[in-house]
């Protein structure tokens, strides 16, 4: 069951705004869209169009790997993409800390603080792409490349090899 209200979480709903988005089809489902295979369930979508926003800590820096939700990030893809000795996933309160937004509900830009952005190339393969919306019953679509260049993102190759 879909629904267009309630609004999206009021820090992404101001950075919709200042990016000039405020016409973006935001979508809201009760049941939830909390982890990627819950959205696309509740889309009707496959599960490599929704866009997961991940934290990691990068030499303790946080950065926001976007990656598509059928796939996981490679840490160490990651690592060699940043040039870092080490990198660690980010624990709730650095990703709320970061981001303003809780595990679940992190859109890929109108974070709380101005983070490097990774997004992996494999995003590129749909025409849209579903992304959460600051809360975790909230997603819009987009198409990738959109997406990416809103998250003011690096293209880069960081998903883990499925064998």
């Amino acid at each position: 069951m879909t629904m267009s209200s309630p609004a999206p979480h009021p820090l992404f709903a101001e950075a919709l705004t200042g990016l000039g988005l405020d016409g973006l089809d935001v979508r809201t489902f009760p049941e939830g869209t909390r982890t990627a295979a819950d959205a696309a369930a509740a889309i009707g979508c496959a599960l490599s169009q929704i866009v997961k926003s991940l934290v990691f800590a990068a030499d303790g820096v946080p950065v926001l790997v976007l990656m598509d939700g059928a796939s996981r990030v490679d840490v160490e893809a990651v690592r060699r993409e940043l040039g870092a000795e080490r990198v660690t996933r980010a624990d709730a309160a650095l990703v709320r800390e970061t981001t303003g937004y809780a595990i679940g509900g992190v859109p890929p830009f109108g974070h709380r603080t101005r983070t490097r952005v990774l997004a992996d190339r494999s995003l590129l393969a749909h025409d849209v792409v579903w992304a959460a919306a600051g809360t975790p019953h909230t997603v819009f679509p987009m198409p990738p490349a959109e997406l990416i260049d809103h998250a003011d993102a690096a293209l880069a190759d960081v998903r883990e090899d499925t064998p």
